[in-house]
């Protein structure tokens, strides 16, 4: 009975062994980070737009290179922050966006610097993009957003900001003096608008449009693709000016807490899609704006509305009207990175 006793003991004993041990059952081991079905993704606007097509184009790889196991699903309009786009990083870091693909003016309440971008008539062309997005000035940025709560994968490209409204040409400071400017929630924006003599007005996309419909403001400031996305000419906004004063960079970032739960296989899959569809969003916000290729100008011409393109001396009227406001907000910025921002533009090729 002793014998028997012992051995069905030493099988009990034997079996637990077995389950405990790296030999079991697969189900028995560890399991993977469990996957949400599905993460959000915020833009300010939709996928008519180069900037709304580079969300989308993000999640469809990312979809198709994990087999479905990372689900993005693309929410314009700053629909997760109820229209308010300046509240998205925050949102970014709460944990109530999963992805994003943003816009530096946007985020600029939140990280100061992202301001360099808005300081008037810092960057004279596309290649001074490229000079600071591309360079240490970009990974400066990059290991700020980082230490301010976001991943940040890629740059993307929403473009240079042009100068519309209802009234009448815009050649110099004076033709701006009264007119009343919808301008994105940066005070920078403000100061900007307020040193031409314009009297800029602050509000969301969303309100934009149909403030500019019902004349309570006579313009705004937006990339061309925007503009003819949105068909401005519609809503009164019959001329153009060309000025290229700033630039808005767009940034692929993810949440921390999602990037943390994803594998590192899964986290190379989407930073990889992150370039990629940077890259192609950055050519197609480009696209019909640069000689010898100017068919979106043209566009613009055809539907009537009046492009005016500044001389240099024109623009440089512009440029010295805004220097105070350029110096105020370097200061706040950082004169370091400011400085190393006007040299990497100096030296670009």
């Amino acid at each position: 009975m002793m014998r028997r006793t012992l051995l069905l003991a030493a099988v009990a004993a034997s079996a637990t062994f077995a389950l405990a041990t790296p030999f079991a059952p697969p189900q028995a081991q560890a399991q993977a980070p469990a996957y949400k079905a599905e993460y959000k993704l915020s833009t300010v606007v939709g996928k008519t737009f180069p900037w709304g097509i580079a969300g989308e184009r993000w999640g469809d790889l990312v979809r198709e290179r994990t087999q479905g196991r990372i689900n993005i699903k693309m929410y314009p309009g700053a629909a997760l922050v109820g229209g308010d786009q300046t509240r998205e990083f925050t949102a970014i870091r709460q944990g109530a966006i999963d992805l994003a693909v943003g816009s530096t003016i946007n985020w600029s309440p939140q990280v100061k610097e992202l301001n360099l971008f808005s300081l008037p008539f810092l960057m004279p062309d596309y290649k001074a993009i490229d000079a600071l997005t591309g360079g240490d000035v970009g990974k400066d940025l990059f290991k700020l957003l980082e230490q301010r709560g976001v991943v940040p994968l890629a740059w993307g490209e929403n473009g240079f900001r042009e100068v519309t409204n209802s009234k009448h040409p815009i050649k110099s400071p004076a033709d701006m003096k009264g007119l009343k400017f919808r301008v994105v929630g940066s005070p920078l924006f403000n100061d900007t608008f307020t040193a031409l003599g314009a009297n800029p007005t602050q509000m969301s996309w969303a309100d934009a449009q149909p403030a500019l419909s019902t004349g309570a403001v006579d313009g705004q400031e937006n990339p061309l693709t925007i503009y003819t996305v949105a068909k401005m000419h519609t809503i009164g906004q019959k001329h153009v000016t060309l000025w290229g004063y700033v630039a808005d960079p767009l940034i692929f970032v993810v949440s921390p807490d999602v990037w943390k739960s994803w594998t590192e296989a899964d986290r190379t899959i989407v930073r990889e899609a992150a370039l990629q569809a940077a890259k192609e969003n950055i050519a197609l916000a480009r696209k019909g704006l640069i000689a010898p290729d100017e068919s979106v100008i043209k566009d613009v011409e055809a539907l009537g509305t009046t492009v005016t393109r500044l001389t240099a001396a024109q623009k440089d009227a512009f440029r010295k009207a805004t220097k105070p406001v350029y110096d105020k907000w370097a200061a706040q910025i950082g004169a370091g990175m400011v400085k190393k921002a006007e040299a990497a533009i100096a030296k670009r090729k």
